[in-house]
C-alpha cells in the first residue's frame, strides 16, 4: 500500500494570514512540522497541496527550496485538490494533515495510520471522537473513498472541509476512531490566531533545542508545569464546519 500524507497549506488564513511560514528560532512553523512527519514508518510521501492562489507562490517556494513535494489547486473546493494530489502521486491510502499542526506527533500519526491497515477501515480518524490535543489531527482514508467523495459530495460544507463526507455518512464508509487512554482534548495546540502561535512559541522554545523529537506527553508535562500557558489561546473557538 502506497500511502501519501498529504498536508494542505495556504497563506491566505482569515484569522492569521501567513500563519504557517511564521518563524519560532528564526525557522517557519511549516519547517517544524514537515520534520516531524519525515519520521514516520509508514508514510511513503508527504506532499504540501496548496492552491493557485499567487500568495501562495511563497509556498511553492519554501517547498521548492526545501526539496518538498507540492501540488496547487483549487483554494475552495479542498476536497478536489485532495483528489487530484493524491490522483497525481499515485496514492493508495491518504493520510490528511492540516498545516496549522507544527507540534504533531509522528507516533500518533504512526498509530492512527497503523490502526487503519490493520483492520482494513475506510476512513479512521483522531478528530471525530477527540479525545487529543487539537493539534494532532490525523485522519486516514483509501483512495478509493477519496474518489467517492470527490463524484458525489455536493455540499460546499463537504466540498471543503475534504473528510466531512465520510463521517457524516457511517452508513456508507467502514468508519472508525482512535482514542487515547486519557482525554487531552482540552488543550489546543493548532496555530489559527495570535494567542495560538505564542503558546507555540513558547512550547517550541522550551522543548525543542534539547529534544527535537519531543512528544505530546513532554508537551503535556510542561502545560502541566506551566498551567498559565493553557489560558493563552483557552478563549480560542475553534470554526464550525
Amino acid at each position: 500500500m502506497r500511502i501519501v500524507a498529504i498536508i494542505q497549506a495556504r497563506m491566505g488564513s482569515t484569522r492569521l494570514p501567513g500563519k504557517i511560514l511564521k518563524k519560532v528560532n528564526d525557522r517557519p512553523l511549516l519547517s517544524y512540522q514537515l520534520e516531524r512527519l519525515q519520521q514516520s514508518n509508514y508514510i511513503n510521501d508527504l506532499v504540501i497541496a496548496t492552491t493557485l492562489n499567487e500568495k501562495d507562490d511563497l509556498i511553492v517556494e519554501f517547498c521548492k527550496k526545501n526539496n518538498i513535494l507540492w501540488f496547487r489547486g483549487s483554494e475552495k473546493d479542498v476536497l478536489a485538490r485532495y483528489y487530484e494530489t493524491a490522483k497525481t502521486f499515485k496514492a493508495d491510502a491518504i493520510v490528511r494533515i492540516t498545516s496549522d499542526c507544527p507540534i504533531i506527533d509522528v507516533q500518533v500519526v504512526d498509530k492512527t495510520i497503523q490502526y487503519f491497515v490493520d483492520n482494513n477501515y475506510e476512513y479512521v480518524s483522531n478528530t471525530v471522537d477527540r479525545t487529543y490535543p487539537r493539534g494532532l489531527d490525523t485522519e486516514a482514508f483509501t483512495f478509493e473513498a477519496l474518489e467517492k467523495a470527490y463524484k458525489e459530495a455536493v455540499m460546499e460544507r463537504d466540498r471543503e472541509h475534504v473528510t466531512a463526507y465520510f463521517y457524516t455518512n457511517p452508513d456508507v464508509f467502514k468508519i472508525s476512531s482512535v482514542r487515547n487512554e486519557t482525554d487531552y482534548s482540552k488543550y489546543r495546540w493548532t496555530v489559527d490566531t495570535e494567542e495560538d502561535f505564542q503558546l507555540i512559541k513558547n512550547i517550541i522554545e522550551k522543548l525543542y533545542n534539547d529534544n527535537p523529537n519531543f512528544t505530546f506527553h513532554d508537551t503535556v508535562k510542561l502545560m502541566e508545569a506551566n498551567p498559565d500557558w493553557f489560558y493563552i489561546n483557552a478563549h480560542i473557538e475553534q470554526k464550525k464546519l
